[in-house]
């Protein structure tokens, strides 16, 4: 009742699954991830033992393919079942059931297993390997790319509820006490690949930090203008907005900043991200903070989009 990748960025060693299903809170039932392992995507009839059992094989050393072969071979109802699973070593396996219900599949490339069931066509699988290989990005942006390649394809042919994205990286967590790196669902929705996405962003803005620019740009002109204006209307500058950025309109962008809780990014980083991020902002449609219109909106945009020119942490 689902499509899903399992994968892994050797740059960053970070492992990830990527879900979509006609189901409710598919977030809660398939993804399975840990730096210290790999990551197990559990779907169709899942068995949720598959996820901890499976990152446990791993850790003990078996590669993807003997942990599937153990799961499976330990469980009754293994034919209704389908998993995914990528170990650290960036071996991919998977399992499909023969009483998986039709359309079901999967697919295997270099750090990075595709599998679904109950979909449309087999396009949809070949589509997310697809996009997963030649999109561009960390890892969490080319999963998301799998996610919307596939359900461009045909997808789930029941339809879309709910989307969930879980990347571990080593030290990865917020307060780098854990390694949940990224955990972002939407447990209900009608387009939950796009909240998906719209969500991640919001997350990405918030809790993952980036490294700093070398030649860290300016507020000026126009941008200058429009942030004042906001940074005004907010409530957080009591000066006349104006096309230059100073010791008054920095210190309200500061107070934005702790406001919105963006912490992982100095005052320096929101003000380039603001000045190289505005006019891509003004020219999309939904970008990181939806379809609004507003100031507040478009800043975050514009953060989110300037943030892209500088390597995640």
């Amino acid at each position: 009742m689902t499509f899903s990748i399992a994968a892994r960025d050797p740059e960053t060693d970070a492992v990830g699954v990527a879900v979509q299903s006609k189901f409710v809170s598919v977030g809660a039932v398939v993804p399975f991830v840990a730096a210290d392992a790999g990551a197990v995507a559990t779907q169709s009839f899942a068995n949720v033992a598959y996820g901890p059992d499976g990152l446990d094989l791993l850790r003990e050393g078996h590669t993807a393919a003997e942990a599937i072969e153990a799961l499976t071979d330990a469980d009754d109802e293994a034919p209704q079942r389908q998993i995914g699973v990528i170990g650290l070593d960036g071996e991919p396996a998977a399992f499909t059931g023969e009483e998986c219900f039709e359309v079901a599949g999967d697919r295997q490339g270099t750090d990075y297993t595709v599998q679904g069931n109950i979909l449309e066509n087999e396009a949809t699988l070949d589509a997310m390997a697809e996009a997963f290989e030649v999109s561009e990005g960390g890892l969490p942006d080319r999963l998301i790319a799998a996610l919307h390649a596939g359900n461009d394809a045909g997808g789930d042919s029941r339809g879309e509820q709910s989307a969930a994205l879980y990347v571990a990286k080593p030290e990865g967590g917020y307060g780098d006490r854990t390694d949940r790196w990224v955990d972002v669902r939407v447990d209900d929705h009608e387009c939950p690949i796009d909240e998906l996405e719209r969500v991640f962003k919001l997350y990405d803005v918030t809790l993952l930090a980036r490294e700093e620019p070398d030649d860290p740009a300016a507020l000026s002109g126009d941008a200058a203008l429009a942030v004042s204006g906001t940074l005004a209307d907010l409530g957080f500058l009591d000066a006349e907005p104006g096309t230059s950025f100073g010791e008054d309109e920095r210190a309200a962008l500061e107070d934005f900043r702790g406001m919105n809780n963006f912490e992982n990014h100095s005052l320096t980083v929101i003000e380039d991200a603001l000045a190289r991020g505005w006019e891509e902002a003004a020219a999309d449609d939904r970008g990181a903070a939806g379809n609004d219109e507003d100031g507040e909106s478009r800043m975050v945009d514009a953060i989110w989009y300037g943030l892209q020119r500088y390597d995640r942490l």
